[in-house]
Order: structure tokens, then C-alpha cells, then sequence
């Protein structure tokens, strides 16, 4: 049942996007079918050829001028046919490539729309390699639709037309001999539909594993991985290569019933016809005709089982990202959602909870005002909560219960586009776009001039070694920033924070990478990127928080510990006061 509605709806996504380019999708079907008709009418002068060469007494001028003029219309017909493939083939060039990047980008467009949730459940690689066949999979079947199921049944239509002119008994042949050749070719397919589907997921699990193993080749090597990932893919390819082995040997053993079908038939048809010659009733000009199109018949029929075979994998490719559309997005704005409008930037906790999976509780009924302006750490224990409070903020995940508002205002019930305007975030570990360090950088603010990205720079002390490349600013940092070191692509990432200038900054973990000194720098562009904004801080180096006007100590989604630096550490027994005598040497040192 999921697997019709999931077909259904892979229809309803082509329809929708083919239906864009009206005029196109006309001429193309149009030509296709006006096309198969004219390429069919020359074998019927053919036979008029012949005949007239069967019944004339002998050479003379007016049996060639006959025959010439027959010639001239074959010609002609074949000029007309010529002309209509040309345009149609022109037209689809424009119809296709349309449709398949309307499909491509709507492929994008959802696929974003997910929640990070999502992306941690599926490979990087299976879901890139899902969208681009999503695509390819249009333009499989649009050709076999197109230029193979239209052609063939014009052809039939038309061959069943010019047969039962000639005698019925011709035509209901070969109409019941393809009733039984489709019927038999469909149900096959069906049957190896299943397998087919079975060997295209494998076929995504094949590339999601290659992508996961390159992503972490310093994993597989530092960690002696190399063998037992080499074993793993093994184990994968060869999975795939049982399903393809299977799949194509499903297809060889119909394609040896086809044969024999194929041979029964000719056989019958010439058989039938020499009867009926025998009797009068069939010229040397008919024997032409029937043996043309049988044959022609033959050449379209002979690989219908690999169309239809080819059609269903490519729906079943296709399928794999009609899931994916099929997904509903775990969050989204609500309905009527409205822009927010950030004036203060106070931050509301109302009895806040928060389950994964609806087994695991996280936060419980957590309550926290953070005033307009304030600068908040929150420390604890990793696992305790600290970021996902930051990701409920960010609703990156949505409260289970309780509400969380921004100046009044509930986050469910603004846009989500809005709340990230407002947001400037700067993760442990930031991860970059494969452009160059200016693009980056500009990501906070596409508006942003050159000075004021440079300015961004020299504030986050990003400048110093960006000015070290050849390139400058214009050098590409590699897939997920690789060619830039942990603090500096931190450094970029806290400059593209400061270009957005956001009311609302989180900061986690945001100077983890940077050595003492690189530290030292970039606090005061941190003080002054804190002023008159609303700001949360996740720290495990309390070094860098006690300047913060206020800490918070999270323990199993709690707050167990609430004060400033010089509050908490005269908690003798308190936990702020044992994590600070823990790091105070590190601190000394410093």
C-alpha cells in the first residue's frame, strides 16, 4: 500500500513540473505521435510499388512514370518525417533539461527544509545520490513514455488498421499475440519490480558508505580502520552485485520466452499469408507490406520487456526521493506564522521540557529569564543539557511541553527564517562552504561590502593569516573548510558573527580551538561583539566566562547553580567551585 501511494505520488511530482512547459509538452507528445503515424505510410506505397511491378505486361513509360511518382511521395513522406522528428527533438531538448532542473531544485529546496534530525539519520552521500537520480530517473522514463510506450501503440494502432483493411483474420492475430506478449512482459516486470527497488537502495547504501569512509579516511587510517572497512564495503558491493546478478538474469530468462513468442508469430503470419495467396486473396505487394511491419513490429516489440524493465527501475529510483517527500518535515513554521520582531532580545523559559524519541527526557520543567543584553554561560558536564537548550533556542528541535518566547513573543509561532535572522551562532566546531574565505565570511550578510567583511576580519583576528594565503581572501578552504586549521576556521566563523551583528548570540564552545595566545586576541573582539546583545555561552574552559554578568551550572536539565564568577566560586562544595579548582592551574600556567 505504501509503495502505490509512494508511485502515485512520484506521478504527481513529474506531472507537476512537466505541466510548466504546456506548449512543449504538446508538440513533444504531438510529434511523437504524428511522427510513428507518417514513418508508417511508406511501407503502404511500398506495397502499391510492388503490385504495380506484379501486374504490369512488361517495361514501358507509363509503368515507370508510375512507379516514379510512387517514389516521389516516399520521398515526400519521408522529408515530412524527416522535418517533424527534427522539430520535436529540438522542442524536447528545451523540455527536459527545464523540467529536470525544476525537479532538481524542488529536490533542494525540501530536502533543506528537514530538520538536523534527519540529516543524522541518513548518509551525505545516499541522499545527494538520491536527489540526482531523482532527475535522471524524469528523464528515463519521459524517453521511454515519450519516443517507446507512445510509438508502440501509435504502431500498433496504425498496423491494426492497415491489416484488418486487408483481411481481419491478420489483424486479430497480431492483436492477441501482443495482448498476451504485454500482459506476459507485465506481470514479470512487476515481479522483478521488487528486486529491482531491493538493488537500487543497496545500490544508495553502496555510496553512502564509500561517502562515510571518506569523510573519516583519518579515522579508517589513524585507527587501523583500513581492513575492516575495506571487509564492510566488500560485504556491501557484493550484497549489490547478488541483486544486480539476480535482476539481470530474471530479465535474460523472459527475454528467452520473447524469442520464442517473437519466431510463433512471423511463422504464423507468413503461413496465414501464403494460404490466403494461394487463394487470390494476398498480392506480392501485401507479402511486403505484412513482412514490414511484423518485422517493424519485432524491432519495437523485442526490447518492451527491457523498456518496461528500465521504466520501473527508474520509478523505483525515483521512489527512493518521493520518500524523502513523503517525510514531513519535523519542524516547520506553524500556520500563520508571523515574522519576529526583535526589540529587546529577552529570552523566555516557561517550564520548558524536552524528550528525544518520547523515551529519552532531556529538560524538565525549565525555567530561566534571560534579561535583554545579559551575557549567560552555561557549564556542566557534557550531556547535561547545555546544548539543547541552546538547540531548543535555535529550534533546531521544538519544546516537548512549556513555552519558549523571544520578547514576548512565542518561537513556535514565528517564522523560522525570522528567528535565525536574529541569531547569530557560532558552533564548537564550524563547519565552512567550499568557496572562498571572503564567501564565507559574507555569509552572515550576502549585502556586506569588501571593507566591512574586512573589518569583520581584523576584529575576529582572522585577518593576520588571511592575508598570509596568495591568495588572500580569495582562496578556497576545501570541503567543510579542511585546508584551514580548527582555530581558524573558528576565527572565520566568529567574523562571519560579527558581520551578521544579530541581536541574539550564542557562542558554543566558540574559542575551543584557539591556542592561549590566538585566545587572548580574540577576546575583545568577543566583549565587543557582546555589547547591547542578548548572549548565551557554552564554555567547558571557564577562562573564558568569567567576565560573563551571569553563569548558570546545568545538571541533568536543571539549573543546580545560578550567580556571577565571584558568586559561585565561594561555594565551597558547589560544582562551579570544583570545576574552577580542577582548571585553576591551567589558568596559573596561563
Amino acid at each position: 500500500m505504501f509503495m502505490k501511494r509512494v508511485t502515485k505520488r512520484t506521478y504527481q511530482i513529474f506531472w507537476q513540473h512537466a505541466k510548466r512547459y504546456p506548449v512543449a509538452l504538446f508538440v513533444v507528445i504531438f510529434g511523437i505521435i504524428a511522427g510513428s503515424v507518417v514513418n508508417l505510410l511508406p511501407a503502404l506505397l511500398y506495397r502499391d510499388f510492388f503490385n504495380v511491378l506484379q501486374t504490369a505486361s512488361g517495361p514501358s513509360p507509363e509503368v515507370a512514370q508510375e512507379l516514379i511518382t510512387i517514389l516521389f511521395k516516399i520521398l515526400a513522406l519521408f522529408g515530412l518525417s524527416w522535418l517533424i522528428w527534427r522539430i520535436l527533438l529540438f522542442v524536447n531538448s528545451y523540455f527536459q533539461p527545464r523540467v529536470m532542473r525544476d525537479l532538481s531544485n524542488t529536490c533542494f529546496a525540501y530536502l533543506h527544509k528537514h530538520a538536523p534530525s534527519f540529516f543524522h539519520n541518513n548518509f551525505v552521500g545516499a541522499l545527494v545520490k538520491r536527489v540526482n537520480k531523482f532527475s535522471r530517473s524524469f528523464e528515463k522514463i519521459a524517453d521511454l513514455v515519450t519516443f517507446n510506450f507512445i510509438r508502440i501503440v501509435v504502431d500498433l494502432i496504425v498496423i491494426m488498421i492497415v491489416l484488418s483493411l486487408n483481411n481481419w483474420i491478420f489483424a486479430a492475430a497480431v492483436a492477441a499475440w501482443v495482448v498476451v506478449f504485454v500482459v506476459m512482459n507485465y506481470f514479470w516486470s512487476m515481479y522483478k519490480l521488487k528486486y529491482d527497488i531491493m538493488r537500487s537502495e543497496q545500490d544508495s547504501k553502496q555510496t553512502g558508505v564509500l561517502a562515510d569512509t571518506i569523510t573519516n579516511h583519518e579515522n579508517v587510517k589513524l585507527f587501523n580502520g583500513y581492513e575492516r572497512e575495506k571487509t564492510y564495503f566488500g560485504n556491501v558491493s557484493e550484497r549489490l552485485r547478488y541483486l544486480n546478478t539476480l535482476t539481470w538474469n530474471l530479465g535474460q530468462i523472459f527475454e528467452t520466452i520473447q524469442v520464442l513468442l517473437m519466431f510463433l508469430l512471423e511463422f504464423g503470419m507468413m503461413y496465414i499469408a501464403v494460404i490466403f495467396w494461394q487463394k487470390g486473396q494476398l498480392t506480392i505487394g501485401d507479402f511486403f507490406l505484412i513482412q514490414t511491419y511484423v518485422i517493424g513490429l519485432f524491432h519495437k516489440l523485442w526490447d518492451v520487456g527491457r523498456y518496461i524493465r528500465d521504466y520501473y527501475e527508474s520509478l523505483a529510483d525515483a521512489e527512493e526521493m518521493t520518500e524523502i517527500f513523503e517525510t514531513p518535515h519535523e519542524i516547520k513554521d506553524s500556520l500563520n506564522a508571523a515574522p519576529l520582531v526583535v526589540t529587546k532580545g529577552e529570552i523566555v523559559f516557561d517550564t520548558v521540557s524536552f524528550q528525544y524519541n518520547k523515551t529519552r527526557s532531556i529538560i524538565k520543567k525549565f525555567d530561566l529569564t534571560i534579561p535583554a543584553g545579559q551575557r549567560l554561560a552555561l557549564v556542566g558536564h557534557s550531556g547535561a543539557g547545555k546544548s539543547t537548550i541552546v538547540k531548543l533556542l535555535l529550534r533546531t528541535h521544538d519544546v516537548t511541553r512549556g513555552t519558549l518566547k523571544i520578547d514576548g513573543q512565542s518561537i513556535l509561532h514565528v517564522t523560522l527564517e525570522s528567528l535565525w535572522q536574529h541569531v547569530s551562532y557560532v558552533p564548537q566546531d564550524p563547519i565552512l562552504f567550499h568557496r572562498t574565505l571572503i564567501d564565507n565570511i559574507r555569509y552572515g550578510r550576502p549585502e556586506a561590502t569588501d571593507e566591512e567583511v574586512y573589518e569583520a576580519a581584523r576584529l575576529a583576528h582572522a585577518h593576520e593569516f588571511i592575508e598570509s594565503f596568495p591568495e588572500k581572501y580569495e582562496t578556497y578552504v576545501g570541503e567543510r573548510g579542511v585546508k584551514l586549521s580548527g582555530g581558524e576556521r573558528q576565527r572565520v566563523a566568529i567574523a562571519r558573527a560579527i558581520l551578521k551583528n544579530a541581536p541574539i548570540l550564542i557562542l558554543d564552545e566558540a574559542t575551543s580551538s584557539l591556542d592561549s595566545e590566538s585566545e587572548k586576541l580574540i577576546q575583545d573582539a568577543l566583549h565587543n561583539l557582546m555589547k547591547n546583545k542578548t548572549v548565551i555561552v557554552i564554555a567547558h574552559r571557564l577562562s573564558t566566562i568569567m567576565s560573563m554578568d551571569r553563569i548558570l551550572v546545568i545538571e541533568d536539565g536543571e539549573i543546580v547553580e545560578d550567580g556571577t564568577h565571584k558568586q559561585l566560586v565561594r561555594k565551597k562544595h558547589g560544582f562551579y567551585r570544583k570545576l574552577w579548582d580542577l582548571q585553576a592551574g591551567t589558568f596559573i600556567g596561563e
